[in-house]
């Protein structure tokens, strides 16, 4: 079995060393399966407005579609350490690949059924791949390398969004959203093919000993991160992170739009700003958890970060200068959407290398239901209280609460 039974409070294992050499390949090979998983699950926004009206479906049924992917991730993450045990972590990821292109030739079909299964068949690929990475990586890195490496690795999230802004709309004018959806799906089954040569290389310490996947065992590696205060305490941490990433997401455009009347031009680039800002975060915060090592704080710091730029959000007013706006928007998403490869640096890094991909996988089940939730959450809220700041000021509290409670020393609780 890949996950211990024991209460843990220790580390799982005692940690070894790293291997100094060979770091580069597989972080790139790892960045671009994340870029391309994480293009196909965004040009579903992207090709919506188009849909919609084949699906005779207002576009902002696309909500619904993202929380199908995010649904099938969560109940699939789980089992993704004992497939990457069983397969590698290279064959999963061409395995994620495959799924992301046949959730997209699904969606093509274009019927309202098809999409939500199409979406769920993505989230199939969506789960696994961030748990396959970690077992690759944990391996190849140096421990003082380890946050930078993975925070390198996780720019691919918005470097895939920002592909999928940028090829897929140019690719809709010239040969329509169906016929779209089928190229990016092909860009990944390109990919699957180019991880082919490297299987042998990095899928070598596969054990085929591994329990098969079940749903007996679904939840193991939840059950394992809950008796491991470390990892649990992170993982309910990854739950309101995560939701106040998505929230910024989703929401920031609407929210500038309907309360200051920008145009969707100056909101576009208002988000555009925090995803870039999030890409440079990533990695800077990742360098300053190994120079400090004391990754657990830099992320405390990042969600008191991450409320204060929530709450400075919400203080926007009809008097504030374009830029001091972008400024705002900046700082949030530095914060808000960098903190993802410190926390999954430390979630391996805990785990050691044995453990590493089912402590992620289990980590992550509490991160994507923070999505699950959150998002629903938000816009309920809104519509019930008519305010974006005061919803954003309730996530803040959330943020800060677990920001405080990671900077808080281990031995004084």
């Amino acid at each position: 079995m890949s996950c211990p039974t024991e209460e843990i409070d220790q580390p799982l294992s005692p940690p070894g060393g790293r291997p100094v050499s060979g770091v580069v390949l597989p972080v790139v090979l790892m960045l671009c399966v994340q870029a391309l998983v994480s293009m196909s699950a965004v040009a579903i926004p992207v090709l919506m407005p188009v849909a919609a009206g084949d699906l005779q479906v207002p576009a902002s049924t696309v909500g619904i579609f993202m929380s199908m992917i995010y649904l099938s991730a969560t109940l699939f993450a789980p089992v993704s350490g004992n497939l990457v045990d069983r397969i590698g972590p290279i064959g999963v990821s061409q395995i994620c690949l495959g799924f992301c292109a046949l959730g997209l030739a699904v969606i093509s079909i274009p019927h309202m059924s098809m999409m939500l299964l199409g979406t769920l068949i993505m989230g199939i690929g969506y789960g696994p791949v961030t748990p396959a990475s970690s077992h690759l990586l944990v391996r190849t890195t140096p421990a003082s390398m380890m946050s930078v490496v993975f925070s390198i690795k996780q720019t691919g999230v918005p470097v895939g969004g920002a592909l999928a802004g940028a090829i897929v709309p140019p690719l809709v004018i010239l040969c329509g959203w169906k016929v779209s959806a089928l190229w990016v799906g092909a860009f990944s089954l390109v990919l699957v093919g180019a991880l082919q040569p490297y299987r042998r290389r990095f899928d070598a310490e596969r054990r085929s000993g591994a329990y098969p996947p079940s749903w007996k065992h679904l939840f193991d590696p939840v059950k394992m991160v809950l008796r491991h205060r470390e990892l649990r305490e992170l993982a309910v941490a990854s739950f309101f992170f995560s939701a106040m990433q998505l929230c910024l997401i989703s929401f920031l455009v609407a929210y500038v739009i309907e309360d200051f009347n920008m145009t969707l031009i100056q909101a576009g680039l208002l988000l555009s700003i925090a995803q870039v800002s999030g890409v440079i975060g990533r990695v800077v915060w990742g360098a300053l958890a190994d120079r400090s090592r004391r990754p657990r704080a830099v992320l405390g710091l990042l969600g008191i970060g991450m409320a204060a730029g929530a709450l400075a959000t919400a203080a926007i007013s009809p008097g504030w200068s374009y830029t001091a706006v972008l400024v705002t928007c900046a700082l949030f998403g530095a914060a808000a959407i960098g903190w993802n490869g410190v926390y999954l640096a430390e979630v391996a890094r805990i785990a050691t290398p044995q453990h590493a991909g089912t402590a992620t996988g289990g980590t992550l089940f509490f991160t994507f239901c923070g999505i699950l939730i959150g998002l629903p959450a938000f816009s309920l809220l809104v519509q019930r209280t008519g305010s974006y700041p005061l919803v954003f000021g309730i996530i803040a509290l959330a943020t800060l609460f677990c920001g405080v409670a990671l900077l808080v020393p281990r031995s004084s609780r």
